[in-house]
C-alpha cells in the first residue's frame, strides 16, 4: 500500500500521544503486555509507552507492563542478539528507575518447534498453502503468555506496534474489532484481552522521525536500528504474531532464517552482502529446504502415504506426505554440519541451531513413531559434532540387526515390513504397563492404514483406474 505524505505530527505532538497512553493506562486497571520484536514499529510503541509512564508518579505506575518477545528458535541470529541485548538493558534500567516493566521471551513447546516437526515428524518445509509453523511457533506461545496473565489478573491489554496501511486485511480487522469511543480494540480470538495500538495512525516516515529524534530510554542507539535495516535490506519487521491476520514474514522482513514461504530471503541476503559472510551457510541450508518444494523432488524425498497412513489421490495424482525418514536423516546431518561451519566462521563459537532438547525429541519420535531401529540421531551427531551423553532408554529396544532380520522375513512372506515394525513398536511401548486398555484400538488403527506400496498405487494411476 502506498505511503501517505501526511504526518501524524502535523496534528499531534509526542506529548499528546503520551497523554493518551497515560489515560488508557490509568483508566483501565489492567496489566499491559507489549509485543516487542526488535523492529522499528514495536520499538516506537515501546518507547512511547515508557516515556508516557515515566511522567507518572511512582504511585500511579502500579500496573505491571510485560514486554515479551517471540523466539521461534530459528530467528536470524543477528536479530536474536539485538533483541536479547535490548531486553537485558531494559530490565536493568527499569529496576534502577523503579519502572513497572518486566521482560520475557516466549518460545514454542518442544513438540511445536521447527526442527521437531520438520526433521522429527517429517513435515515438509512451509509454503503459502501449508504454513504450519506460524500457529505452533508464534501464536500459541504468545497467546499462552497472555492467557496466563488473564488467569492471574482477570483481563489484560495487549500493546502492539501495528499501523494502518501495512495490510488491507489488518486494516479490516482493526476496524472490525474497534470499540466505540475508545482507543482499545477487542482481541480477535482471546477473551478478556484487549488491544491498544498507540502508533496505529503513524506513517513509515513518522516512525523513523520519532526514533531518530527521541533517544532510547534503555540506552540503545536507534541509529544502530537504522543500520540493521539498511544492512538487511529490510522494509519491515516480523511482528509478534497473536492471530492469523498478522502479515506473513519473509521477503525483506526480519524473521526466521529457515523461512521458505517466500522465494528469496532478501533480509539474510542483505546481511551477507553487507559483511556478515558467516551467515552464508544458513542461507544455503534455507535454499536447500526451498528446493524440496519442487514437485520433481517430491517422489524422491517424501512418503507416498500421509502422516496418518492414508493415501490421497487428487486429479489422478498422488499427494505426497511427510519427508521420508532417510531424507530426515540427511536434513539433520546437513543442519549439524551447517552449525559447525557457523561456529567456526561466526561471532559465537557456541551457537546452537538446534537445541539438545530438540535432538532428544527427534530421537524419540524416530524411535517410537518412525521405526528408526538404527537409533540414528546419536550416530549422526557423533559423525558431525562429536560424542555426547544421551538419555538412556530403559525399555527393551529393537536394533538394526533386528530390522534386517525382520525385513528378510517380511519379504519372504509378502508383508510390509513397516507394518510389522509399527506393531512391534506399539507393543513395546505398552510393555510393562499395568493397564493396557487401548492397545487393541491402537493395533486396529494400524491395520486400517493403507499399506499399499508406492508401486502398487502408481500402477493403479497408470492404468487410469482412479480418474
Amino acid at each position: 500500500m502506498a505511503e501517505s505524505s501526511y504526518s501524524i505530527f502535523e496534528s499531534r505532538t509526542p506529548e499528546d500521544i503520551h497523554q493518551e497512553i497515560q489515560q488508557v493506562y490509568l483508566e483501565n486497571a489492567r496489566p499491559w503486555v507489549i509485543g516487542y520484536s526488535g523492529g522499528k514499529d514495536s520499538t516506537t510503541a515501546l518507547q512511547l509507552v515508557w516515556y508516557a509512564l515515566k511522567e507518572l508518579s511512582p504511585k500511579e505506575r502500579k500496573y505491571p507492563v510485560y514486554v515479551i518477545s517471540s523466539d521461534t528458535l530459528v530467528e536470524t541470529p543477528v536479530i536474536v542478539s539485538y533483541i536479547t541485548g535490548t531486553l537485558d538493558r531494559l530490565e536493568v534500567v527499569a529496576r534502577d528507575e523503579n519502572m513497572p516493566f518486566h521482560t520475557d521471551i516466549v518460545r514454542p513447546k518442544i513438540t511445536d518447534t521447527f526442527w521437531v516437526n520438520l526433521i522429527g515428524k517429517g513435515y515438509p518445509a512451509p509454503y503459502s498453502k501449508f504454513r504450519w509453523c506460524t500457529d505452533r511457533m508464534k501464536i500459541k506461545p504468545a497467546n499462552k503468555f497472555i492467557l496466563d496473565k488473564v488467569a492471574e489478573y482477570g483481563e489484560v491489554i495487549m500493546v502492539l506496534g501495528v499501523r494502518k496501511g501495512e495490510s488491507t486485511t489488518r486494516d479490516q480487522v482493526l476496524s472490525m474489532h474497534s470499540i466505540k469511543d475508545s482507543p482499545l480494540m477487542r482481541h480477535t480470538t482471546l477473551p478478556n484481552a484487549f488491544v491498544y495500538a498507540p502508533i496505529v495512525d503513524f506513517g513509515l516516515n513518522d516512525v523513523w522521525f520519532y526514533l531518530l529524534n527521541n533517544p532510547s530510554p534503555w540506552n540503545n542507539d536507534n541509529k544502530e536500528l537504522v543500520t540493521l535495516y539498511r544492512n538487511s535490506n529490510a522494509q519491515g519487521e516480523c511482528p509478534l504474531v497473536v492471530d492469523e491476520t498478522t502479515p506473513s514474514c519473509g521477503n525483506s522482513r526480519f524473521g526466521c532464517w529457515t523461512c521458505t514461504v517466500v522465494t528469496k530471503d532478501k533480509s539474510m541476503e542483505g546481511f551477507i552482502d553487507n559483511g556478515e559472510d558467516w551467515m552464508l551457510p544458513l542461507l544455503e541450508y534455507r535454499d536447500f529446504l526451498a528446493e524440496t518444494q519442487d514437485p520433481a523432488n517430491k517422489p524422491k524425498i517424501r512418503e507416498h502415504r500421509r502422516s496418518k497412513g492414508q493415501i490421497t489421490i487428487m486429479n489422478n495424482k498422488l499427494i505426497h506426505g511427510p519427508y521420508k525418514l532417510e531424507f530426515c536423516k540427511e536434513l539433520l546431518r546437513k543442519l549439524l554440519e551447517t552449525q559447525e561451519k557457523v561456529r567456526k566462521e561466526g561471532p559465537d563459537p557456541n551457537i546452537k541451531l538446534i537445541t539438545d532438547d530438540e535432538l532428544e525429541e527427534i530421537r524419540r519420535i524416530w524411535r517410537t513413531e518412525r521405526q528408526d531401529w538404527d537409533d540414528a540421531v546419536p550416530q549422526i551427531y557423533a559423525d558431525t559434532v562429536g560424542k555426547r551423553e544421551w538419555i538412556v532408554d530403559d525399555t527393551t529396544a529393537f536394533t538394526a540387526s533386528d530390522k534386517k532380520l525382520l525385513s528378510r522375513i517380511c519379504d519372504e512372506n509378502g508383508v510390509p515390513v513397516t507394518l510389522v515394525a509399527k506393531l512391534l513398536d506399539t507393543e513395546r511401548q505398552m510393555d510393562g504397563m499395568s493397564r493396557r486398555a487401548g492397545i487393541q484400538s491402537r493395533i486396529d488403527t494400524i491395520f486400517h492404514e493403507d499399506w499399499r506400496s508406492e508401486e502398487e498405487v502408481r500402477g493403479s494411476l497408470d492404468n487410469s483406474e482412479l480418474q
